[in-house]
């Protein structure tokens, strides 16, 4: 049977995107062609791929035996092309890369501003979302590496690779600096108002642990979104934060912020690469990773 291979690749991104309409964006083609290419793959078939829903689209069981040979076949195509570059220079080229705001100011820049320095013709595509997000944007080929807090719970398809040491801390203003006296026991938090990110978020889970084998209540008083918002909200006094020390050096250093020695310390975590086990990343990709790795 002779197939092209657009119409299987196309079958691949609707199933990919869970959409004929996103999966038409995706490769910048209109719904109607899209709908007519998976028209003419499953005439060739001789069988239904698809079931439209209001909610996007469902496989046959027919359709999703199909699927899985046809994933392997394309994303193998797509390693081989990859390998392929990795033997190319850096005149060209792009790196997609999924952190937190936070994260890419504080950790990615200095690593991106090498990288640049060395090959500024690469083109560098940010996306700042939350872990969750990024993770699934990753598996659908949307991105070619994250970078995000760790831990974050074990996935077997995602190869997690550490790049940096951070310590999170407890800090105030200067009143809340001077009522805990700098320092505190762990079970004394409860007494004041606590401010941090909102769940879900890695830096919360970690929270959450900490406060849990500490035996106190995970519910915090002021839930803000963005990291750097929390910061502000210390600073005008809302209550004490929970911060990541190496992300607010001059903060501390400026005393903008104090920081409030709590009893037990908040252990040490990591800031890591993450990407998909069986996907070879891009050249230039693979690159910035050396840089991001290298001791």
């Amino acid at each position: 049977m002779n197939v092209n291979y657009e119409l299987y690749k196309i079958f691949y991104q609707v199933v990919m995107n869970g959409s004929i309409s996103k999966a038409a964006s995706a490769m910048y083609i209109s719904q109607p062609a899209v709908s007519q290419s998976i028209q003419n793959l499953e005439d060739k078939l001789g069988g239904k791929l698809l079931i439209r829903t209001k909610h996007g689209i469902l496989l046959t069981e027919e359709g999703s035996v199909l699927f899985q040979y046809i994933k392997t076949g394309i994303e193998a195509f797509q390693n081989g092309e990859n390998a392929f570059l990795n033997y190319m220079n850096l005149d060209s080229g792009s790196i997609r890369i999924g952190a937190s705001a936070t994260i890419t100011r504080h950790v990615v820049m200095p690593y991106l501003e090498k990288f640049h320095k060395l090959y500024p013709k690469v083109d560098i595509k940010i996306t700042n979302q939350l872990t969750s997000e990024l993770v699934s944007m990753l598996r659908k080929g949307d991105l070619d590496l994250l970078v995000v807090n760790l831990p974050m719970k074990e996935q077997k398809d995602l190869k997690i690779t550490p790049i940096c040491k951070v310590h999170d801390i407890f800090v105030g203003n200067f009143d809340y600096y001077k009522k805990t006296k700098g320092k505190i026991a762990a079970c004394k938090l409860e007494n004041f108002p606590l401010v941090t990110q909102k769940e879900p978020s890695n830096t919360r889970e970690f929270l959450n642990h900490y406060l849990e084998s500490n035996h106190l209540s995970t519910k915090v008083s002021n839930e803000i979104v963005s990291y750097s918002l929390v910061m502000d909200f210390v600073k005008a006094g809302f209550g004490i934060g929970y911060a990541t020390k190496e992300f607010i050096l001059d903060d501390l250093k400026d005393k903008k912020l104090y920081e409030i020695e709590v009893t037990p310390s908040v252990p040490a975590r990591e800031v890591g690469i993450v990407v998909l086990k069986k996907n070879v990343p891009n050249y230039s990709a693979l690159k910035l990773m050396e840089i991001m790795t290298k001791k």
